[in-house]
């Protein structure tokens, strides 16, 4: 079956991401269809080369593809920090500032990044854009009790937002059972770095989706299965 040109990027870069594993190393692993193909790649390494790692997922969707392809997992709470971490995103800049949450994990993956050393973002090219949130929402973390008091201070920084739903009937929940509000600024976000201390000041807010400072190395995929290098 021919793969269609889009998932080709997205293989070429998730199982490139997967060769910066090396032997005794605790790895996050992110969430997202892209890092499916580094899953998939680490477990082959593991068969064929022997090796050894800790994986320390960022979804319980990752724990279960994790588990199933038979690499081994650790907790949070036997971790004080994380030798590099592989993770997607739904949109990059050049100032490797990042849109992630697409597949609600913001929260996970942004605690996973920030006890990282290294951290490498693997996408397609459509994800690398010039501005944030000109394309792709951004997604925004929100205890269900406070989601009217947080959608209108969300409304007041000039954005409108749609709660996130499963199957059109009922709020989509995080992993941490809170929803989502996917917001969108017209004309992008102008300063991700702003806005996102400013979601931060907002109770009821657990999460941005604004990954600011936290990306390190970008492997960008294309479609004849070449794979770029970008670092910070």
């Amino acid at each position: 079956m021919k793969i269609p040109p889009v998932s080709r990027a997205k293989e070429a870069a998730g199982r490139a991401a997967a060769e910066l594993v090396r032997d005794g190393m605790t790895v996050g692993l992110g969430t997202g269809s892209t890092v499916h193909f580094t899953l998939e790649r680490l477990a082959e390494r593991m068969r064929t080369e022997k090796l050894a790692l800790r994986g320390v997922p960022t979804s319980l969707d990752t724990e279960r593809k994790a588990r199933a392809l038979g690499i081994p997992l650790v907790g949070l709470e036997l971790v004080e920090s994380i030798d590099l971490t592989l993770d997607g995103a739904d949109e990059i800049d050049a100032n490797f500032d990042m849109i992630k949450g697409g597949g609600g994990a913001l929260l996970r993956e942004k605690v996973v990044a920030s006890l990282s050393r290294r951290e490498v973002i693997v996408v397609d090219s459509s994800k690398v854009v010039e501005r944030l949130g000109v394309r792709f929402a951004l997604p925004v973390e929100v205890v269900p009790f406070a989601r009217a008091a947080v959608s209108r201070r969300i409304a007041a920084l000039g954005a409108t937002w749609t709660v996130r739903m499963r199957d059109g009937r009922e709020p989509a929940l995080t992993d941490n059972g809170n929803e989502i509000l996917d917001c969108r600024f017209a004309g992008g976000i102008a300063c991700a770095a702003a806005l996102e201390r400013e979601l931060d000041q907002i109770p009821g807010v657990v999460e941005s989706g604004l990954f600011i400072g936290l990306a390190h190395v970008l492997l960008v995929g294309s479609d004849d299965g070449r794979v770029q290098t970008r670092e910070r």
